[in-house]
């Protein structure tokens, strides 16, 4: 637990530097752009789709119906935005997760390495292309798992626990793997992930808690949709500053948990102390003495 909060504190404290704030805005432009596009082209259909899901479910019309006579009408005209907003985060929020990954962790866990473990060797455990198979893959899961999930979204307490749970789980996989990356052998990396899958999954669905608190906040209202594109960058950016918090925390647990394993490997085999080295000096010999 003391690791924990040290790590927590320390990656609020790096937050607030310049150059995480510089590397925070980076995949906002690149996500921007997509996520403009993609209101611009699938928008207005999404909304007249999921207004016709609405309104063609023969269960929820029972519930309109109750809904009109104390007084609420159309409300799938209401509801259609938000759930449309609601499906579209995780999508953002797997974006970001890469983005992140692949232009944002390894500067940021070089910053951290530079700055608090200068002396932590590194043995470069996997490559480039390690990490990127390991984000695509364990991203792919996570889909998978948000897909199955759905039609759980239908029971209100879910929709507010499980997709934080999906994308914790996404962050500790990606984020932790990234951090060691460099570092940690592949040895080390599996160590650790064994002895810290507890504390490391904590991290990860806390900061997917973080990353869906700004998405359950901006979907209270039809205000939120009407103002998409104004808003979709700032949600983006705030998005995109939780992950990089989320790299900075895994960082710092990460790396301090490798330097504190190699402070605890023998430095000889079987950790058998070094045997006592016994300097024996030559007495010199005159010239016609005994040696003996």
């Amino acid at each position: 637990m003391g690791a924990l909060i040290d790590s927590f504190w320390r990656a609020v404290g790096y937050c607030l530097m310049p150059r995480i704030i510089a590397l925070s805005l980076l995949p906002l432009v690149l996500i921007s752009a997509v996520a403009g596009v993609a209101w611009y082209l699938f928008w207005t259909p999404a909304v007249a789709w999921m207004q016709s899901t609405l309104d063609g479910t023969s269960w929820l019309g029972t519930v309109w119906g109750w809904l009109a006579h104390l007084g609420v009408s159309d409300v799938p005209t209401l509801l259609a935005p938000l759930f449309v907003v609601l499906m579209t985060m995780p999508v953002v929020v797997f974006v970001c997760v890469l983005t992140v990954s692949v232009l944002m962790v390894p500067a940021i866990v070089d910053l951290v390495a530079k700055r608090r473990f200068p002396d932590l060797q590194r043995r470069h455990g996997a490559g480039f292309v390690t990490s990127v198979w390991w984000s695509l893959s364990s991203t792919l899961l996570a889909l998978v798992a948000l897909v199955l999930s759905m039609p759980l979204w239908l029971i209100p307490p879910l929709v507010l626990v499980l997709p934080p749970l999906i994308w914790g789980w996404l962050t500790y996989r990606v984020m932790a793997f990234d951090a060691l990356s460099e570092h940690a052998s592949k040895e080390e990396r599996k160590t650790l992930f064994t002895r810290h899958r507890g504390s490391l999954l904590v991290i990860g669905v806390l900061c997917g808690f973080l990353g869906a608190a700004p998405g359950i906040v901006w979907a209270s209202g039809v205000v939120f949709a009407a103002a998409f594109v104004v808003l979709i960058p700032v949600a983006i950016w705030i998005y995109t500053l939780v992950f990089a918090f989320s790299s900075l925390w895994f960082a710092h647990y990460c790396l301090a948990s490798l330097q504190q394993l190699r402070a605890q490997e023998p430095t000889t085999p079987q950790g058998s102390a070094a045997a006592p080295v016994i300097e024996v000096t030559a007495t010199p010999v005159l010239p016609g003495t005994d040696p003996s």
